[in-house]
């Protein structure tokens, strides 16, 4: 029995615990520690109809007080599934109503060691009993030991803690504009300018959606942080000829992009950026904020193409949930940066990195990554062959865990209709493209079953192109 297995035959007492009630408190042994740091029930045994996915019931009292309170206290910005979520575990979430579902997302490609993960949670738990925050005034051992670990498997001389993503996307752009500072600094006019790309998601802070291409993002906050020229993804001429221009301080790049839809680039087009921006001076940044970190079969999905960056951006499935982000940088960046040029209240926090500690030693355990790839290679012939021959089917594509299903309509129908059923999926790009973003933990044997869902929904699409 492996560790997980073991932690979900944790057992409900009989009686009382259907009718709501709560186990006598156990001894305070590891699991008992595991278990409070979950605060939730196990999950109810699976039968034979969860595991087809039936028909979606009705919401229940509970479910929409849930939504009528968020409609009536939160901002207006999520435009939110039908569900109330209340805990899970490995690849499985269950709502408040007591449905199971298959999470093919993720948290959009957050929770690599899927939920409730029994090390990470008694990690949580350990060390909040120690120390959750002092700021960065202070040294504090897991940033140190994190830090160390993701410069040895890098091609990284140092790095640099956040909190999400597009901190570390705006970390990335002021260090780039220092680097050019410090390199000209007898110019009055350094490079300060950035490329980025079609289908680019770089983030939602002023910055970082100045990189981002789709114009919803920018547009009603403009202006947004000017000198960003944006080029096709995959056009190297074109992005060479920007770049000569000498007014770049860095192109920033995806190598497998996620929202803007699940494309790949070649190795042709990163070598390419890289000796150009070797000639021109300018640094070259890979966002791997979701394609990083064991999602692509690689630990860092620009090992595929054998290209390495100056600087890269890291977050989603650091911690597996608990807020992080990483920029990783060479020396001649660092250098560049001194006391007070940059600094965060809440990055590189213990809690935060002695998670991300705990995540890293799992997904750099011999054959981990191998499994992913090879997990993912299965997973994208399983959906060829099951979804072959629907017109609405385009193409299937994507690396690793990281998966793509191009419509020749809209997805969020089937999005909807694979949620009935009991499946988690994404939309992304034009949202025409069905994302697949599971835990790298998920099974064959889940995977098959989202296929067999997927392939069991389509038939809402052309009720929806009618």
């Amino acid at each position: 029995m492996t560790s997980l297995q073991s932690f979900l035959a944790i057992k409900p007492a009989a009686a009382g615990w259907a009718a709501g009630a709560r186990p006598a408190a156990a001894p305070q042994s590891r699991r008992a520690r595991v278990s409070a740091c979950l605060a939730a029930p196990p999950p109810p045994p699976t039968t034979a109809a969860s595991a087809v996915g039936p028909a979606r019931r009705e919401l229940s009292a509970a479910s929409r007080a849930v939504m009528d309170d968020e409609a009536r206290y939160l901002v207006g910005t999520y435009k939110r599934s039908r569900v109330v979520f209340e805990y899970g575990r490995g690849c499985k979430l269950y709502d408040v109503d007591g449905r199971e579902y298959l999470d093919m997302s993720a948290g959009i490609a957050v929770t690599a060691l899927g939920h409730a993960d029994p090390d990470v949670c008694a990690t949580i738990a350990e060390q909040s009993g120690k120390i959750v925050h002092v700021s960065n005034v202070f040294y504090t051992t897991p940033q140190v030991e994190l830090a160390k670990r993701l410069v040895e498997v890098s091609f990284a001389d140092r790095a640099f803690f956040a909190s999400t993503g597009t901190e570390a996307n705006e970390a990335a752009i002021k260090f780039s504009r220092k680097f050019q500072r410090v390199a000209h600094p007898d110019s009055d006019d350094p490079p300060m300018e950035f490329l980025a790309f079609s289908s680019s998601f770089h983030g939602r802070t002023m910055g970082a959606v100045a990189l981002t291409s789709k114009s919803q993002y920018r547009e009603p906050f403009a202006p947004v942080m000017p000198g960003v020229t944006f080029v096709d993804y995959g056009d190297l001429e074109a992005a060479k000829k920007f770049i000569q221009s000498g007014r770049v301080a860095a192109v920033f790049v995806e190598p497998v992009q996620g929202e803007g839809g699940i494309h790949s680039a070649t190795q042709e087009f990163l070598q390419g950026l890289r000796e150009a921006c070797d000639e021109a001076g300018a640094l070259l940044v890979f966002d791997e904020v979701q394609c990083g970190f064991g999602r692509t079969g690689y630990l860092w999905a620009h090992e595929a193409y054998g290209v390495e960056p100056d600087i890269m951006t890291l977050a989603k499935p650091l911690a597996n949930g608990i807020p992080i982000g990483v920029v990783l940088v060479k020396e001649k960046v660092a250098a560049a940066i001194n006391y007070g040029d940059h600094g965060t209240t809440f990055g590189g926090g213990p809690l935060a990195c002695q998670t991300a500690i705990t995540v890293f030693d799992k997904i750099m355990k011999p054959g981990f990554l191998a499994e992913v790839s090879k997990k993912g290679e299965n997973f994208k012939q399983l959906l060829r062959t099951k979804l072959s021959g629907n017109p609405h089917v385009k193409e299937v594509r994507g690396v690793g865990l990281l998966v793509g299903i191009e419509l020749d309509v809209p997805a969020g129908p089937l999005v909807d209709a694979c949620l009935d059923a009991g499946v988690i999926v994404l939309t992304a790009g034009k949202g025409n493209v069905v994302r697949l973003v599971p835990p790298l933990i998920i099974s064959e044997k889940e995977l098959e079953h989202a296929a067999d869902v997927i392939r069991d929904c389509l038939p809402v699409l052309d009720v929806a192109a009618a």
